[in-house]
Parts: structure tokens; sequence; C-alpha cells
């Protein structure tokens, strides 16, 4: 405990105690699944409660069948729709106050952006070559794709740009906290089970994907070429996307003492998305290597 003395603007002195470890993370702390900033915990609670909830909209969408009457625009529209309250509830209901952009809810939110772009616009290319994902949207016109990247004569729809960003805040944000739950516990005394438990939440959400999308609701968009091979060989590929993305931004604002600026968020996003490019390629020209066939 340590006691300061400070004076007040009427040049009044008055003592106040304070206590070193009032704001500073305690060495050895208690197993725990949610961040211990409360900015950041809200926020977390709040992505995992969301979660459940746009999969049943996204595959009520897909079994209505309107999304074969409504063109580019509709889709769009409603994709932004089942979108829109991971940004709306923080923007009007997260009790941390200040400017939006240090807040931890639009931080990560644009960290996720900056990635989803990136992958969409370039990996989904390793999608279509080395996992075999057959994209079936034959009433959409609005695409974006990279131009020298893969060799598939599939594109990507504008709408999936904004389908991929929520579901890696999902993806993220569970990760986050599969992570942590693990490196405050006891098996995070060792070294290898960090990096291990990194590993197991890029193979497990690029498995649970692939599995995902073959789902009755969405079928009709969705299939693989060989099933058996994009859940072994492609999800090796996929996990390359999150080995760099999982740990990079789990330290965002994990330390309530020292949160990210703004800058240092979009900086951190592209570096991962770089870290990401590199890894993927690597993996899909050495590694995995029967998808030339």
């Amino acid at each position: 405990m340590e006691l300061r003395q400070r004076k007040n603007g009427m040049g009044v002195g008055s003592s106040e105690v304070e206590r070193d470890d009032v704001d500073k993370p305690k060495k050895g702390r208690s197993f725990h699944l949610f961040s211990s900033n409360p900015d950041k915990r809200w926020a977390e609670i709040f992505f995992l409660a969301y979660s459940p909830v746009w999969p049943l909209l996204f595959g009520g969408w897909c079994l209505s069948g309107w999304y074969l009457k409504v063109g580019d625009l509709g889709n769009l529209l409603v994709t932004c729709l089942i979108a829109s309250p991971n940004v709306l509830v923080p923007l009007f209901f997260c009790p941390t106050k200040g400017h939006v952009s240090t807040l931890y809810w639009f931080k990560f939110e644009v960290w996720i952006a900056i990635f989803t772009f990136v992958a969409s616009y370039f990996f989904t290319d390793y999608f279509f070559d080395v996992l075999g994902m057959i994209y079936n949207f034959p009433h959409l016109k609005w695409n974006l794709s990279a131009i020298l990247v893969g060799t598939s004569n599939q594109v990507v729809p504008i709408m999936m740009y904004v389908h991929a960003w929520y579901f890696f805040i999902t993806y993220h944000t569970c990760s986050v906290i599969f992570i942590r739950a693990i490196r405050t516990s006891v098996l995070g005394r060792i070294p290898l089970m960090n990096i291990l438990s990194v590993i197991f939440t890029a193979w497990l959400f690029s498995v649970g994907e692939i599995y995902g999308t073959t789902l009755e609701a969405i079928k009709e968009q969705f299939h693989y070429v060989d099933m058996d091979w994009a859940l072994s060989h492609g999800a090796l590929a996929y996990s390359c996307y999150f080995i760099s993305s999982f740990p990079m931004v789990y330290n965002l604002d994990e330390d309530r003492l020292a949160k990210w600026t703004f800058r240092r968020t979009v900086e951190n996003s592209f570096a991962a998305s770089m870290i990401s490019f590199i890894l993927l390629d690597i993996v899909c020209q050495f590694v995995i290597t029967g998808w030339h066939k």
C-alpha cells in the first residue's frame, strides 16, 4: 500500500490512500473466462449472446427462398440487417463512456472488418481451389474478387463480405474466451499449452464452418467437391486464417491499463492478415499438395 499526497485545485492538501494493485492485473490470477477489462468483458458477453441468434436468422432467410427473388440489393440489405445488432446494440447500450474509437467493441469490429475483407478478397480463392468449395449464387451479379489469385472462375458475392464479418466476430470472440481460459488455468503455466490452445481453436472453427456450410438450410448455396478432403486437408488450410488472427486479436485491450489506439488496431489487423496470407500459401504449396491433382 502506498500513501500519496495530492493537492486539489484550491491548493488545499488532502491525503488519499491508493493501493498499487487497484488497476493492475495480478500475477497468477485465478481462472476466468471473460476479460478483467470491464469494457472488453461487456462486449464479449454481448457478442457471445448474439452468436446463437444470427445463425437462426441466416438459416431462416435461406429456407424462406426469398433470397432468390430480391436480387443483389435485397440480399445485401438483409445481410446488413442480420449483422446490424453487432453495431447498434453496443452503440446505444455499451456502459463504457468515451469516444467510440477508444471503445473495445468498436476497435474489435474494425479489426475483424479489415481481416474479413482481406480474407474474403484474397483467401476465398484458396477455398475454391484447395478445399473444393462451390458457391451457387446464380441470382447475384454484384461480385468482388482478387484478379490474380486462384485458378477458379468463381467469384465472391458482395454480401458474403458482410456475412463473413459477423461470422468472424463470433469465431474470434469465442476463441479469445477459450484462449484466456487456458492461459488463466493451471494449464497456462505450461508454455506449450498456450500454443496448442491457439492451434486447437483454429482447427475447431475451421472444421466447424466446413460442417456448417453443408447444413440443410444452406446446402443450395454451398457444397464441397470432396467433403472428406475438405474436412481433413482443407481444414488444415483454413486453420491458417486463424493461427495468426486468434492470438493477435486476443491482445486487443486485454490489459486495461494499456489500451490500444485506433491506429494500432488497424495496423495489427493488416499484419495478422498478411501473416495468414503467407502461412496459407506456404502450407498449400509445400504441405497440402494433393489439391493440384
